[in-house]
């Protein structure tokens, strides 16, 4: 494996430090108190700087996000069986790619917490987590299409995923390491995944 380039390490370790920065700020004072120069300024770098790698404070609250789910897809796009998936498979699908979405979101435990603070005190942040998650429910579905699967179980096992997760991280509460384990649990409750190999 090839060691990234000193202008790639530089740019990662930029955008690393404007992210940190944004969390201590919103951790400190509150989301609406911090403003995009007080980020830029926190991380040492300027406005431009700040503007190359996010639109705006609220993408750097869900910083990586797609960039996980890119990746995740990209794998099981690879993934094919020998025959179209039924439902029970295609929810086997994406409930693994649910919970890796879940492990990549509670990666950082403190920013979890945060994060889920802030997005249910701000009804805006709630809005985009609601697009991000259908995004990601449309992602399922085309690969399920890509995959042979009929229309209903291409359309069906997403939002089905979807719920799953809703009602996990409902029960969850703010609890990154109690996350997994209901949203998994939600999914065995509905009762429709293949029996275990």
């Amino acid at each position: 494996m090839t060691q990234p380039s000193l202008r790639v390490r530089k740019r990662r370790r930029a955008r690393d430090e404007i992210i940190e920065a944004a969390y201590r700020l919103f951790a400190e004072r509150g989301y609406d108190e911090v403003t995009v120069a007080d980020i830029a300024e926190r991380a040492e770098v300027g406005r431009t700087t700040f503007f190359r790698y996010f639109g705006d404070k609220q993408e750097v609250l869900f910083a990586g996000e797609q960039d996980r789910i890119d990746d995740l897809a990209a794998r099981h796009r690879a993934l094919r069986g020998d025959r179209p998936p039924g439902l029970p498979e295609a929810l086997a699908q994406v409930r693994e790619l649910t919970l890796a979405v879940c492990a990549g979101a509670t990666r950082d435990p403190g920013r979890y917490v945060l994060r889920e603070r802030l997005i249910a005190d701000h009804p805006e942040l709630g809005d985009r987590t609601a697009r991000k998650q259908r995004l990601l429910a449309a992602t399922m579905t085309e690969i399920l299409r890509e995959h042979g699967a009929a229309p209903e179980t291409a359309a069906l096992a997403p939002q089905l995923a979807l719920a799953c997760y809703t009602a996990g991280r409902a029960v969850a509460g703010d609890d990154p390491a109690a996350l997994a384990p209901s949203v998994a649990a939600a999914f065995d409750r509905l009762g429709l995944l293949p029996p275990a190999t």
